[in-house]
């Protein structure tokens, strides 16, 4: 009851399925024995639904003979990023409608599921296991474990035990090939690795066989007799305050394992069962595996011996170090390089009925001043100019009263310039800040040790000036006294770039953003974006700032 058009038959492999299925259709022929199986037949061949799935799986091949492959992993990261550089400064149109859509919830989903999906590890068929290995096997004692790691490591290390001389699996690597297995605990001993004996071998032997298997690798373990339970990941975030960097490194326990980081990076801790040696990952990385990285008490214990203490910034119109530390209050100075190891953070987001935090401004003023309009916090007792008037550009007080203000630490910070007294005010920021108003102000780094509190909870810019190359290319300095203009030479010039060094080295651990300052107007501009963000975007502050 089925003919197939003579000649025909040639033109089928060159049909797609749903135009194969079409003309088989067509072929079709009535038969008088077999007429209710014809039109049972043709009725089903005919469905649209049908064809919209032989549709379907004809793009499924076509795109599984693609291979296609994520061109990234952190679509949302990278998303995020755009988003915040566009809110930064004024915005065309068209760049109002990008951020629109890119902070819109579904697009938001759709790019946080492309990450998950590019990120997860779809790991091939394993061969069946060698018929030499199975005769070995001893259920109660042995196991054989194949994985698949591809060009990433194992993401586990070893140990030699003093007594035994065993091999053992010292620690597992969080997000790596054998945690994600779940087929290697803490404590199994490592007997072979693709049919090569470990017995002998030293661990660094043995550490450089892992690393050159690629694709299938095949270990023969003795199971410790409790295996290590798997724990929840750790929520426990901590901003660096240290540069680290594991290939130098020779106290770690394997560098290849180490996590390299910079100063203000974000980690997340992921397992710090080790006394000694943390796991963790940098936040918005997209590769998955944790890394070692030194403890806090290791890192304290034995950091000092190598840290480099940077030396003292250079004296200004202000205080000289000594003066600051009997004029600042007690507490440690933000500054103080030699037990800088982590601090714990979280995420926080200004509430509506909660006062503002406090913008704080740092970095050489006598070459950057940016002018701010709003209430004043300096006090001084110097005269009053003509054109000045009473809390604008100062609070003018006497000198008995400046006296008075320093024996009850009433000032951030003060000092001397031209025989005049000039300090910041505390009382002056927590009255602006009363009112609900964001209160920025601009002081010496020193002074972060008295701002750096739950009560103010600062977000620190460091606004670093251009510092030009050339000899022809000057720039005018206005002092802060508000006069005496002239002309910057190539010592001041060497002299910012050294202060701005030393800043970064001493303070760079405390800076949420550094402000590159072209000039006053551009600085303003990408000023007022910072603080637009302020009130409607979460920022990592320490924890101690939001659960005390």
């Amino acid at each position: 009851w089925l003919r197939v058009r003579e000649g025909r038959g040639s033109d089928w492999g060159k049909l797609r399925l749903h135009e194969t299925l079409a003309l088989l259709t067509a072929q079709l022929r009535p038969d008088a024995n077999h007429k209710e199986d014809l039109v049972f037949l043709r009725d089903v061949f005919s469905e649209r639904s049908l064809a919209y799935l032989m549709k379907i799986h004809e793009k499924l091949r076509q795109y599984e003979r693609q291979s296609p492959s994520p061109l990234l992993h952190s679509a949302s990261t990278l998303a995020e990023d755009v988003a915040e550089e566009l809110q930064c400064g004024p915005m065309s149109t068209e760049e109002r409608e990008l951020l629109h859509l890119l902070t819109s919830p579904h697009l938001k989903a759709v790019l946080s599921v492309h990450d998950t999906v590019a990120q997860k590890s779809f790991d091939p068929v394993l061969p069946p296991l060698p018929d030499d290995l199975e005769d070995e096997l001893d259920e109660e004692s042995v196991k054989i474990v194949r994985l698949v790691k591809n060009k990433e490591p194992l993401g586990a290390t070893i140990r030699r035990d003093e007594a035994t001389g065993a091999v053992l699996v010292a620690r597992i690597m969080r997000g790596g090939a054998a945690d994600r297995s779940g087929l290697v605990h803490v404590g199994d001993e490592l007997r072979e690795v693709n049919g090569v004996t470990v017995m002998n071998k030293r661990p660094d032997e043995i550490s450089q066989l892992l690393s050159q298997s690629q694709g299938s690798i095949t270990l023969k373990i003795i199971p410790a007799i409790k295996e290590e339970d798997r724990l929840k990941e750790s929520k426990v975030f901590m901003r660096a305050l240290f540069d680290y960097v594991p290939l130098e490194d020779k106290a770690t326990p394997c560098q290849e394992a180490g996590l390299p980081f910079k100063k203000g990076d974000i980690l997340q801790v992921v397992s710090h069962d080790d006394q000694t040696w943390w796991q963790a990952k940098r936040v918005g990385d997209s590769n998955l595996r944790a890394g070692l990285i030194p403890s806090k008490h290791f890192q304290e214990r034995y950091g000092r011996m190598f840290a480099l203490v940077p030396s003292g910034l250079r004296r200004s119109f202000r205080l000289s170090r000594k003066d600051r530390q009997g004029s600042a209050g007690e507490g440690s100075d933000p500054g103080d390089s030699d037990f800088l190891t982590y601090e714990e953070v979280t995420r926080y987001q200004q509430r509506p009925n909660e006062r503002p935090r406090l913008v704080v401004l740092i970095g050489e003023r006598h070459y950057w001043e940016i002018y701010v309009c709003g209430d004043t916090y300096w006090n001084t007792t110097r005269p009053k100019k003509p054109h000045e008037k009473e809390g604008v550009e100062y609070h003018f007080v006497t000198k008995q009263q400046f006296d008075t203000d320093v024996i009850n630490n009433k000032f951030i910070e003060h000092g001397e310039y031209k025989e005049n007294q000039y300090g910041t005010s505390i009382e002056a920021i927590r009255s602006v800040q009363a009112k609900s108003k964001m209160c920025i102000v601009d002081v010496q780094p020193e002074a972060l040790r008295r701002l750096r509190t739950t009560e103010f909870k600062p977000y620190v810019i460091f606004v670093k000036p251009r510092i030009p190359e050339s000899r022809r290319r000057r720039s005018a300095a206005t002092s802060p006294g508000g006069g005496d203009h002239g002309r910057t030479t190539d010592e001041d010039l060497q002299e910012m770039r050294q202060s701005a060094l030393q800043i970064e080295q001493q303070y760079g651990h405390v800076v949420d953003r550094v402000l590159i300052k072209e000039d006053s107007a551009s600085a303003c501009v990408e000023l007022r974006g910072i603080l637009e963000r302020l009130e409607r975007e979460a920022f990592w502050v320490p924890l101690c700032w939001v659960r005390p």
